[in-house]
């Protein structure tokens, strides 16, 4: 019989089996009782006596609190490892979409913990209200209806969250009943994902890459971000369950959701504690898994170990590369927002940093009510501001390259060196990437101003013929015209990196070209040299010949001979071998003389 706390299917049967039982379906043992083995009946009668008192049941060792405390946690560990197990075979293929209603979801991404910082603003065009909650306070707070509703005056409410957080995100979602898809697209956030914008019923929601310069002090490169810490296991582990630990956690890729190291499947259930990364082993198939194949889960492992060591593999081979490239490198830190849009006029919008640095400049125009975006008290202004803030930055990351790069090219121009080209092939390398980052938010900015009203009218709901439906865009006409201008910014950063994309690429060409220009002319000089003294050379060879009888030794000749053969010779040979040169000699110095006389004849 099944556990209470266990998990069934629909036929009742229990998909959470009694991991400490040993194996044959023996029966649940108290921990105090012994009690005997089914099947193995004794036929022998049982003794009685009419005197002696009644048989009482034999008793075993008292377990201590202490222990059964104990055994009660392996069991708790146990049930959840068998029940993310089960989990993670339906990865694949499995219901697209995070809905926090289900059980299945919690399993999932209830390890996600952190500490956040909300802010929520409400304002209009006259008043205004500002305040900071905790993880507990927010969430209580969307508990309740009533507590969660505006207030009459309200116009606009800024849910602005900085971190990640299960909790936090489930209460949000049920709160204001966000789509699956775009809570998985904020769970599931890889670092260089594309922005995009996605059209819902009830909200828009786009998701978008920041790019902000930060210190070479901060040690964060643009493939980290701030960690999320998860819980350690509980209590001393039996041997059995120390067999999978993994001795280094710096290794082991399923550590954060916005870590450093490649992604992973979004079923990750590894536990941590210092130093250690305790699992199940691969290939061990737990008892009563009545859902999975025997002949698959071999594979199943297989395939999924093997792909987690080529992805650790390129996860070390990328941490060896930004160490390689650290020294004149810009250090640029991406990181995703997310925004939601109702039609309420709420907008949420989700950072995984724990701070609210970033929208700070935000912030400080809402507390003044003679800016723009508080006079109008318009929820797709607030949109449109946030994603210029997003652009402004990218325009700061822009000036610092172009900065670098004047600097390479005074560098190169003065003294072509290897350590520049060197620079240069990072700098080059690092644009790349960043124009591939930032196209997609041109486009995301393009589609808010052109196709907003026409993706909206797609989700409408046309089956009834005789319905009239209205349709209305979420970016308003004043939010769509203040977008003409930051997608002119956008525009200028794009085609800032092609330039300089090009200007680093023939700052590497010209490099290379200096240094074979500079190889040409010793080779020219070493190659000049040569023919110069060819001709003695033959000539030394030939009167230091050890013949006995030589006419030009024998017969009382001086030196003068030597002289005599040796420069009429020069003077043939070294004409013929530098006969072109010669020729444009003679053609430059005519050159050279025509614009003098035409100098002499204007002035």
């Amino acid at each position: 019989m099944p556990r209470e706390n266990s998990f069934s299917d629909e036929d009742g049967r229990s998909l959470t089996p009694d991991l400490e039982l040993p194996e044959g379906n023996a029966p649940p043992r108290s921990p105090v009782v012994a009690v005997e083995p089914t099947g193995l009946r004794s036929t022998a009668p049982a003794p009685t006596s009419s005197t002696g008192p009644p048989v009482r049941p034999t008793f075993a060792h008292t377990t201590t609190p202490i222990d059964r405390f104990r055994a009660t946690v392996h069991k708790v560990i146990r049930l959840h490892r068998t029940s993310t197990v089960l989990a993670d075979r339906g990865g694949i293929g499995a219901e697209p979409g995070v809905d926090p209603r289900r059980d299945s979801a919690f399993l999932t991404y209830g390890h996600l913990r952190q500490n956040c910082l909300i802010e929520v603003v409400d304002y209009s065009s006259v008043r205004s209200s500002f305040g900071r909650m905790s993880n507990k306070s927010f969430i209580e707070m969307m508990s309740h209806k009533g507590a969660s509703e505006r207030e009459p005056w309200v116009k606009v409410r800024w849910i602005n969250i900085g971190g990640v957080d299960w909790g936090v995100l489930s209460a949000l979602a049920l709160r204001y009943d966000l789509h699956p898809l775009a809570l998985e697209d904020v769970l599931h956030q890889h670092t260089h994902a594309r922005s995009k914008a996605d059209y819902y019923n009830q909200h828009l929601f786009l998701r978008i890459l920041c790019h902000a310069l930060t210190s070479r002090d901060d040690g964060i490169p643009d493939s980290m971000d701030p960690t999320i810490p998860r819980s350690s296991s509980p209590g001393p582990m039996s041997a059995d369950d120390e067999k999978g630990a993994v001795g280094n956690s710096e290794e082991d890729e399923e550590l954060t959701l916005f870590g450093g190291s490649a992604p992973v499947s979004r079923f990750s259930t590894a536990r941590r504690k210092p130093g250690i990364v305790k699992r199940r082993p691969w290939g061990v198939k737990w008892a009563g898994d009545v859902e999975s194949a025997p002949g698959r889960n071999g594979s199943f492992a297989n395939l999924v170990h093997r792909g987690s060591m080529n992805r650790r593999k390129r996860v070390q081979q990328e941490k060896t590369i930004e160490e390689l490239k650290k020294g004149e490198r810009v250090n640029v830190k991406l990181s995703p927002m997310y925004i939601f849009l109702l039609r309420d006029g709420t907008v949420i919008s989700i950072h995984p940093a724990t701070n609210l640095e970033y929208t700070t400049p935000i912030t400080n125009r809402l507390h003044h009510r003679d800016t723009g975006l508080r006079a109008t008290a318009d929820a797709s202004l607030l949109v449109q501001s946030l994603l210029d803030l997003i652009v402004d930055s990218a325009l700061e990351v822009i000036d610092e390259y172009h900065s670098k790069l004047l600097k390479l090219e005074h560098d190169i121009l003065l003294k072509p060196k290897m350590k520049t080209v060197r620079y240069l092939h990072i700098l080059s390398g690092d644009l790349i990437l960043h124009k591939r980052t930032l196209d997609p938010i041109k486009t995301l900015i393009y589609g808010l101003r052109r196709y907003d009203l026409d993706r909206c009218a797609a989700l409408a709901d046309m089956s009834e013929p005789g319905s009239a439906v209205k349709v209305e865009g979420f970016m308003s006409h004043k939010a769509k015209i203040y977008l003409a201008d930051v997608h002119d910014h956008m525009e200028y950063i794009l085609t800032s990196l092609d330039m300089f994309a090009s200007i680093a690429e023939n700052l590497i060409n010209f490099t290379f070209n200096m240094i074979s220009n500079d190889m040409n002319e010793v080779m020219r000089r070493l190659t000049l040299a040569t023919i110069i003294f060819l001709p003695l050379t033959l000539l030394t060879g030939y009167f230091g010949m050890n013949f006995s009888n030589m006419w030009s030794i024998m017969h009382n000749h001086s030196d003068l001979v030597f002289w005599e053969i040796a420069i009429p010779l020069m003077l043939i040979v070294i004409p013929v071998f530098l006969y072109g040169d010669v020729v444009r000699m003679v053609h430059y110095v005519k050159k050279k003389v025509l614009v003098t006389q035409v100098e002499e004849v204007r002035n």
